[in-house]
């Protein structure tokens, strides 16, 4: 069991925030698109742009970095590889995604018509995301 190697880390980190936010941005942008938009324009909410895009992508890298870190931190346990890779994606997966969608839409924030989608669509990108930062990672 070595140390945590931290230049790996990030490097895994950024590929899989990279990837994290190339999906979100496809799924915002081309699938969900036209019916986020008027989910906002309904409810009156302003449309994202500037600097919120701005700080949802640097969150997203951080959050690439923060899955590699949960891989590097349960290898030992559960062992190098793509089990371990998607144990982490399922960690942040359920913290980032499901947990607080499901809450948003049972008090109404969120659409129940794209919770489906957006779960569905989701844990294909946090383990894509995952299995290929993981890949990068190698220990000290």
């Amino acid at each position: 069991m070595g140390k945590i190697n931290f230049g790996r880390v990030l490097l895994g980190g950024l590929v899989a925030g990279l990837l994290l936010n190339i999906g979100e941005f496809v799924l915002n942008e081309v699938v969900l698109g036209s019916q986020m938009k008027d989910w906002f324009t309904r409810h009156n909410f302003p449309m994202p742009a500037g600097s919120s895009i701005a700080v949802a992508v640097v969150a997203t890298f951080v959050l690439g970095i923060v899955v590699i870190l949960g891989y590097a931190a349960i290898r030992p346990r559960f062992g190098p590889g793509p089990k371990s890779a998607i144990i982490a994606a399922l960690f942040a997966w359920f913290g980032v995604v499901v947990y607080p969608n499901i809450i948003g839409a049972a008090f109404g924030v969120i659409a129940v018509n794209m919770l489906a989608i957006v779960l569905a669509w989701e844990i294909v990108e946090y383990v894509i995301a995952a299995l290929v930062g993981a890949w990068l990672y190698r220990e000290t």
